[in-house]
């Protein structure tokens, strides 16, 4: 279905929707049927009421909301009025929020799987039996193999408590999240060997003269205040080249449309710092000052010539010409933005390197339309686990391998260890939040490294597919029942009177059947492990409290302003006097990797296949919004685009249904419709990630689309960090009668 999303067609949806009360399952279809339940007390709440401190997590963006609320259920979500993030405005998915709190389908209760993984069985249990297994069965674990022996994969605010605890006071050192090892991981080391810091998108898009994308789909992933910066420096004028194999909705309002071969981006980027210097176009004042390894790096890339980047990108010469003398001329006031999900490749580390760089190159650091780190509030109070455990090196420490990891150990070495036993057997899997078929690449291995646990606890908001695998599966409180994140920053627009905010969420109702937030679930547990005297608070409200605190505020003087406590700010432009762009980099170097940003050529696509490229739809956030009715209703599937010649050679037109089928004969297991456009390369096909659900406890969602994580069975791996490659698959299309 074409997405045909209007803001009244929206709200008509919206009011249809939120003026019905849906019936609730217990369990499991297969076991329970449908009951009839309340989703809240009645008469919790008897008038219409606003309710502020909601945060959203429809996506990790976060943006401040205001609740209306009557008799108890929440009937509308908007943007809240004091935010200098993103103010009154709120994203499709921001508004949708209220039909995922009433979803039908989400989990209710503690759920016992008496069949077995991968076709579960559901029986509805007590809170107190559910606990005291997952503690018995963790426990277990540890006494027979140590805190080794059990891995975790968190995802989202509310995992953040239980992660701590887990590494913090048991001691197991296996946790992956997929946020750093399938998204912004790589980006983020890649910037600090190179600047010392994370990007974290901080560029002043606002106050640039040039925007500079390659491959960030702004105006696609649509977080609001992010997008505002973008819209706002192309309305005061702003020049914006797009280095995309696909016309991208960004690629749309571009100046200068790169349509690059996929993976070739570095060599891309290579070139036009090459062309800089060779033709004394760089920023040298700058360079002299801040520059570490500036003449090495120019020696080192002096074979990217722009002709030898031409070939290997597939670009015009004059091209890459046009956009480096641009970005010359309009330096150092350039926005180059590292993007977010980065693990394309398996070569890209050096594209981020080489990213960093360049922006060093221009200048293009700590002044107005730059990359400029906005300063944020300090003081905040700590809540932490105690560290009470000796903790075993983590899997990549002791194999030696992947030096520049982020934060946890690479999704694959937990994959093999457990799959093999070495160095030592992994046999309990705890997820929080994360859905691991749908984000880690080859679902098949992850399958096998479920199926050989003693056991796999689960605590989720819905039956995502992941759930299917769950031994116990336990009831998460959503966004808007909990108070489970802080959130602190600065205004948008870096060039309005500086300002500073800071946030925490709040509940905007109850809890309704028996879910429970995660610092009550973590407690629980940790109690029957043993660890009671551990604990360091005994709610959510004291851990937002304690951590507030160190800035002089609580919830309720929060609530008391509205939600949100503003201050001034400070002058976030400049650059401190030791602030380094290393163009060369000594701890590359000792770890035998290369310390100038260097291109790594990929695999193409063979004979008949065509390059599987992925990114998200403008209105879900890939696979967490996929049962969410009033957001399927707008875009319920995701045709793959294909170039309108090579579909002609295929005999496809637009509206065909086709299965795809990948270089290892996997097929996906269901249909898709063909998107016949000019808009993207011959060599490739792309469409949008998280479609494609196969648990039937989706009822909206299941089997709509394609899932192209089913599709992605090639592992390639980022050799400095352990990233995830997730664009290195091949399809070609099989028409459906």
């Amino acid at each position: 279905m074409a997405m045909n999303l209007t803001r009244r067609n929206f709200l008509k949806a919206a009011s249809i929707a939120a003026a019905s009360v849906p019936l609730s399952k217990v369990t499991a279809k297969a076991q329970s049927g449908v009951v009839k339940a309340p989703l809240v007390t009645p008469g919790t709440f008897k008038n219409t009421q606003n309710a502020v401190g909601g945060v959203c997590e429809m996506c990790f963006w976060r943006c401040q909301m205001v609740g209306k609320i009557r008799d108890g259920r929440l009937i509308k979500l908007e943007g809240n009025p004091k935010s200098i993030d993103n103010g009154v405005s709120l994203c499709a998915r921001g508004n949708a929020g209220v039909k995922m709190l009433y979803d039908p389908d989400r989990l209710k209760y503690p759920l016992k799987n008496v069949g077995k993984r991968g076709a579960p069985q559901w029986q509805r249990i007590s809170w107190d039996e559910a606990l005291d297994t997952c503690a018995q069965k963790l426990k277990a674990i540890i006494d027979q193999y140590g805190a080794k022996g059990l891995a975790m994969f968190p995802h989202g605010s509310a995992a953040r408590y239980p992660s701590d605890f887990l590494k913090q006071t048991v001691g197991i050192t296996s946790v992956s999240e997929p946020s750093f090892f399938q998204c912004r991981g790589i980006r983020d080391t890649a910037y600090i060997a190179t600047i010392d810091t994370p990007p974290d998108e901080n560029v002043d898009m606002a106050n640039a003269k040039v925007i500079f994308l390659v491959g960030s789909h702004l105006g696609e992933n649509i977080h609001v205040s992010h997008t505002k910066r973008f819209v706002k420096g192309l309305q005061n004028g702003a020049k914006l080249v797009v280095v995309d194999p696909r016309y991208s909705a960004s690629a749309a309002k571009s100046d200068i449309w790169v349509q690059i071969r996929p993976g070739t981006d570095t060599a891309f980027l290579l070139a036009i710092m090459n062309y800089l210097i060779e033709n004394k176009k760089y920023n040298v004042d700058f360079v002299d000052e801040h520059g570490e390894g500036f003449e090495e790096m120019a020696e080192g890339i002096k074979q990217w010539t722009l002709e030898k980047a031409a070939l290997e990108c597939d670009v015009p010469a004059t091209q890459i010409k046009e956009v480096a003398d641009l970005l010359a001329a309009n330096m150092p006031h350039v926005s180059i933005h590292p993007g977010r999900f980065v693990a394309w490749h398996g070569n890209d580390f050096q594209r981020l390197r080489a990213s960093a760089c360049l922006t060093g190159v221009l200048g293009a650091y700590g002044v107005k339309g730059s990359f400029v780190k906005p300063v944020s509030p300090k003081g905040f109070g700590s809540v932490k686990w105690p560290k009470t455990a000796h903790n075993d090196e983590p899997l990549h420490v002791m194999q030696d391998k992947y030096p520049f990891s982020p934060p946890g150990v690479p999704t694959e070495l937990i994959r093999d260890a457990a799959l093999t036993g070495q160095p030592y057997p992994i046999k309990g899997c705890v997820l929080w939040g994360h859905n691991a078929i749908q984000t880690l690449p080859n679902q098949a291995k992850t399958i096998k490294m479920l199926e050989q646990m003693d056991f796999v606890m689960c605590v989720d908001i819905m039956p995502t597919d992941i759930t299917m695998f769950a031994d116990i599966l336990l009831p998460d409180c959503s966004y808007l029942e909990c108070a489970n994140q802080l959130k602190y920053g600065t205004q948008w627009d870096l060039s309005a009177e500086q300002q500073q905010y800071i946030t925490a969420r709040m509940p905007l109702v109850a809890p309704g059947f028996e879910r429970k937030d995660s610092v009550w679930v973590t407690n629980e547990i940790a109690k029957r492990m043993g660890y009671g005297d551990k604990i360091p608070v005994q709610s959510e409200q004291e851990f937002n409290d304690k951590v507030l605190a160190g800035v002089g505020l609580s919830l309720a003087k929060l609530k008391e302003e509205g939600g949100i406590h503003l201050q001034p700010g400070k002058d976030p432009y400049g650059v401190k006097e030791d602030f380094t762009v290393k163009f060369f980099s000594d701890d590359l170097e000792d770890a035998d990797f290369p310390p100038i940003p260097t291109y790594i050529p990929v695999e193409r696509a063979p004979e008949g296949y065509y390059r599987l490229l992925f990114g998200r739809s403008p209105v879900h956030t890939f696979n967490r919004t996929q049962n969410n009715a009033w957001l399927m209703a707008e875009n319920d599937s995701n045709p793959v685009w294909v170039n309108d010649k090579v579909a002609e050679r295929l005999g496809l037109k637009n509206g065909d249904k086709v299965a795809l089928v990948n270089q290892d004969g996997v097929k996906s297991r269901t249909t898709t419709t063909v998107k016949v456009t000019p808009g993207i390369r011959t060599d490739c096909v792309y469409m949008y990630h998280g479609f494609g659900s196969m648990n039937p406890e989706l009822t909206t969602g299941a089997g709509k689309g394609v899932d192209c994580q089913s599709l992605i069975t090639k592992l390639t791996v980022d050799p400095e960090t352990g990233g995830s490659g997730m664009r290195n698959n091949f399809v070609k299309l099989v028409k459906v009668s």
